[in-house]
């Protein structure tokens, strides 16, 4: 059976993540917890479940809370089973929103495109999700990946490393995208 993930967005009460966070390192089935950098407001954390979703409650009860919006997550390719997050770097949430019917399609070029990324910018490809469709059916995904700072990621938008064209192929399928980046925290406490 494939593990489960939730994705949870957790909008927190001014100057609490400290609180918030050594509230959530203690709750089992944690293996990411996240603060935003890029496009994320300045009060929401992010935090990554796997097989755990009776820690949401937990999670809701944590100080400082004021509201979460959570996803449901399904692991396509990635992440393998057991795969820990890297620390350091950033990690960039790219969300997309694909043509209908074409989720498998997405994720089969994004796998392909991969083995030449990974190989040329220091980064890892952590997971690519699948999320409940839109109302419309459109395919929705989530891929998070570790970049080893912002300047990696800025050297990776250049295409030209990508002789297949995978990556704009991809693109021709994708409705809208939307990626914001963060650090981790620590989940010793």
């Amino acid at each position: 059976m494939a593990q489960r993930y939730d994705y949870l967005i957790l909008t927190l009460e001014r100057g609490r993540l400290p609180d918030f966070a050594k509230a959530a390192r203690g709750v089992p089935g944690v293996i990411g917890l996240f603060q935003g950098q890029l496009g994320f407001a300045s009060n929401e954390a992010v935090v990554l479940l796997r097989d755990a979703p009776d820690a949401i409650a937990a999670l809701r009860a944590a100080p400082g809370v004021a509201g979460v919006s959570a996803e449901d997550l399904t692991p396509t390719v990635r992440p393998a089973g057991g795969k820990q997050l890297k620390r350091g770097g950033i990690y960039v949430h790219r969300w997309f929103v694909v043509d209908e019917g074409r989720t498998e399609d997405f994720v089969a070029l994004s796998n392909k495109a991969w083995e030449n990324f990974e190989g040329s910018y220091d980064t890892e490809i952590f997971g690519l999700f699948t999320a409940p469709p839109a109302q419309d059916g459109a395919g929705r995904l989530l891929l998070l990946t570790w970049y080893a700072s912002h300047g990696v990621w800025e050297q990776s938008r250049d295409q030209t490393r990508d002789p297949a064209g995978l990556f704009v192929r991809r693109h021709a399928l994708t409705r809208s995208t939307i990626g914001k980046s963060s650090v981790t925290l620590s989940l010793e406490s």
